[in-house]
């Protein structure tokens, strides 16, 4: 039997500014950390990445034609500010003026996110969001663009601020790249928290029409062994680093005990301590309960065992299957080995974590208001022959994943849309070009677009509603 999704359901694809546009110092762009760390640490760069910035109007015109009716898009912080503060840059603002235009145009609804992993160049290499200088200049760059954009009716200031913090300070897979630096990992996540807090009350004080939230990613995390209770233990704290932190400051407006002896535990182990001023918490108060809504980005879940040894990780960049090594000293370690398919890149495929995670939310967060589920998608390395992919194992994933929502909307939750990561082919920060998600495959070298079979699977489902 069919499972079936709602009237008002978006049926999303989603995209980001450094990953899509291509461009990047085109028009006054100011530098990101990015293009520098790439060209230093990895076999390709950003651009010309999908050309988004002159292909916007193709790829919205696939997105109308093929029924998806809400895309995230990013504003690139350095293309408004290109030192992420100062002068604004009229070429960067009248850009976003047109592809918002052209969303309209398409009926295609714009999600809009303020930060995608891209901070300025200038504020970056000065600390990034570790620098509590930063914050304001984050919300003074949010402030503006609510003001300068009023075409914008769903905002989002922050992308994922776990795998931020965890690809900055612990994996060292995005730049700075620095290892095993957990109390900067918590710092991070709070200082960002901060930021967006902030940011949201200025959206709410300045009475701009519209909706605000954040994204954030919360991979669902499992005890190997769920009668032991090191397993259970080392399942916790994974789940504290990568969760839990960050949505009791988007929801509680503080840390729950059971989290900060979390916290303290990891870090008696690690070394390093927090700066937690009452300014911070007054901040996260004072927005906990404005956030119209959670976007959940949903890849993978982890299954963790105790351990007591010393902390390694190593990054599976080329999609090595099996090539993934997790340990925390203090935490726990990754069991890659269960009996849960896994991609290339050993991103264990296991949707009922999806329903685990909604349902988390509506039950220790009862002030979620509403979710969408914002990014959620297989990474590939798709085969183009006859002008298309025949993927069918991303309409597989990308089915079950829809049908565990449904579930989830039937046993309560208030989720809204789904946005498939990606609408089109873009390059992955850590992974290249070559780990693929889009509904349209991109050639890279010509920068046409081709529909996979997935698109048009995709397609029918938005037109029915009905998962099949």
């Amino acid at each position: 039997m069919s499972k079936i999704l709602p009237k008002d359901f978006i049926f999303g694809g989603a995209t980001a500014a450094y990953q899509a546009e291509g461009a990047t110092h085109t028009d006054g762009k100011g530098p990101v950390a990015w293009d520098s760390y790439l060209a230093a640490n990895y076999w390709y760069t950003a651009e010309p990445a999908s050309d988004f910035y002159h292909k916007y109007p193709v790829d919205l015109k696939l997105a109308e034609e093929f029924g998806v009716n809400g895309i995230r898009i990013s504003i690139a912080w350095s293309r408004i500010f290109p030192k992420g503060f100062g002068q604004a840059n009229p070429k960067g603002i009248a850009f976003y003026h047109k592809l918002f235009a052209e969303c309209r145009k398409r009926h295609v609804e714009p999600f809009v996110t303020l930060h995608h992993f891209d901070t300025p160049e200038a504020l970056h290499s000065n600390g990034d969001f570790l620098n509590r200088e930063n914050i304001e200049h984050f919300v003074h760059y949010a402030e503006f663009c609510f003001q300068e954009f009023p075409e914008v009716n769903y905002w989002t200031t922050f992308n994922e601020i776990g795998p931020i913090g965890d690809g900055q300070y612990l994996v060292g897979k995005f730049p700075p790249g620095i290892k095993y630096d957990l109390a900067k990992v918590f710092q991070s996540h709070h200082n960002m928290m901060v930021a967006h807090s902030k940011a949201v009350k200025a959206f709410k004080e300045g009475g701009c029409s519209g909706e605000i939230g954040v994204v954030h990613a919360l991979p669902t995390k499992y005890p190997y062994d769920p009668n032991n209770p090191g397993d259970v233990r080392a399942a916790e704290l994974e789940d504290i680093i990568h969760n839990k932190f960050i949505l009791d400051a988007t929801y509680l407006g503080k840390y729950s005990e059971k989290t900060m002896e979390g916290v303290r535990h990891i870090l008696a182990a690690n070394g390093g301590e927090l700066d937690l001023r009452e300014e911070d918490f007054a901040a996260l108060e004072a927005a906990k309960d404005l956030n119209d809504f959670l976007g959940i980005n949903y890849y993978m879940s982890d299954w963790m065992r105790a351990f007591d040894g010393e902390t390694e990780i190593t990054h599976n960049a080329k999609g090595a299957k099996g090539g993934s090594k997790y340990q925390i000293k203090g935490v726990g370690q990754r069991e890659f080995d269960v009996d849960v398919p896994r991609t290339d890149w050993d991103w264990m495929i296991y949707p009922q974590g999806l329903y685990d995670q909604i349902m988390r939310v509506k039950q220790d967060y009862p002030n979620y208001k509403k979710i969408y589920i914002t990014e959620n998608g297989l990474g590939y390395k798709d085969e183009f022959v006859d002008h298309t992919v025949y993927d069918d194992a991303r309409i597989d994933y990308v089915k079950k994943h829809l049908e565990v929502i449904s579930d989830a909307i039937a046993d309560g939750a208030n989720v809204k849309g789904y946005f498939i990561w990606s609408l089109m082919d873009v390059f992955s920060w850590s992974n290249g070009y070559e780990k693929r998600y889009g509904l349209f495959y991109v050639d890279f070298e010509t920068q046409e677009r081709y529909p996979k079979k997935s698109a048009y699977w995709y397609q029918k489902v938005a037109q029915t509603q009905e998962i099949n």
